[in-house]
């Protein structure tokens, strides 16, 4: 198959057939083999319903129905894995994103070697107030933090190679670092395709401002997880050693002051207290670390790791 189309929603019950549509017209002007891959992340209005009456006419459909709200992240995990097709794509539900695309997308991971592709709506029709700066300001940040050269990593619509997908987990809110996810699983070869936004005809937006809320918090998680999951004691041990030994130098010198050139006592002064702080929280760090440590070498995924190609 060439091409998994990865599709989650939430109450797009009036979008979905126009879709479906247009994404089987993109198809078979390009003579691709095909699947659309629906995902309902408990939808209370009848997008479900939608759904059976679309599958009940064509076979390329294949859907599932969460029994509640998960979030976009379980609903493109859940896509990923019963995705078949050579290329995965991932879009939106709402209309927003254009299957005139798909072919250029395809033919850069097909042709161009890429891993990942991703989409840059680089002229947007949403609010510049609420959506527009704050996603700017998001973009920037993840680019400085990850190293990846990507203006949208949150645009909805992107192309997989299938090795990809089968070989990354998201959760949470991590759908908008699947390229920094990708990009540590070992996947390095990401792209970026300017590709046009359509304003939205149905329903209203999922998301408010706490997103980005969420989105920087879990930046924080997956900086510190890809980097130190494994070896936690190289990031609690180094902090805990250097702020132990601060603390052990101020008390030295405190000491030696009082000792030798018979200055206050050392309780007299503030910084005998910021040294003694420094060694019991240097202590605590360290011992988190080594305990860290413990856990992970205990973990059942200890020994993950992706291997690419065999030979024999």
């Amino acid at each position: 198959m060439d091409i998994s189309i990865v599709i989650p929603l939430l109450n797009e019950q009036d979008s979905l057939a126009e879709l479906v549509t247009w994404i089987e017209k993109v198809m078979k002007n390009n003579n691709f083999s095909f699947e659309i891959v629906l995902v309902d992340d408990g939808s209370t209005d009848h997008s479900w319903e939608t759904i059976e009456q679309l599958a009940s006419t064509r076979s390329t459909i294949k859907a599932f129905k969460f029994r509640r709200n998960y979030g976009k992240s379980a609903a493109l995990q859940q896509g990923f894995e019963a995705a078949k097709g050579e290329v995965i794509i991932t879009m939106d539900a709402d209309l927003q994103d254009s299957p005139e695309e798909i072919p250029e997308l395809y033919r850069m991971i097909v042709e161009d070697g890429y891993d990942l592709v991703s989409g840059w709506k680089k002229k947007r029709h949403d609010s510049r107030l609420t959506k527009n700066l704050p996603s700017k300001l998001f973009n920037r940040v993840t680019r400085w933090n990850s190293g990846i050269k990507l203006h949208d990593f949150n645009c909805g619509l992107k192309a997989y190679r299938h090795e990809v997908v089968k070989n990354i987990e998201i959760y949470g809110e991590m759908h908008r670092y699947i390229p920094v996810i990708a990009k540590w699983a070992g996947f390095k070869k990401i792209g970026e395709k300017v590709v046009s936004h359509q304003k939205r005809k149905f329903g209203k937006t999922k998301f408010g401002i706490e997103r980005f809320i969420n989105g920087f918090l879990d930046l924080i998680s997956i900086s510190f997880v890809t980097r130190f999951g494994k070896k936690p004691m190289h990031l609690f041990g180094l902090l805990g050693t250097l702020l132990f030994i601060a603390g052990f130098i101020i008390a030295g010198y405190l000491a030696y002051t009082r000792i030798f050139m018979e200055a206050y006592k050392m309780t007299d002064r503030p910084l005998f207290y910021f040294g003694l702080l420094a060694m019991i929280l240097g202590t605590q760090l360290f011992l988190t670390g080594f305990l860290a440590e413990m856990i992970a070498r205990n973990s059942l995924d200890r020994n993950k790791y992706q291997v690419s190609k065999t030979i024999g």
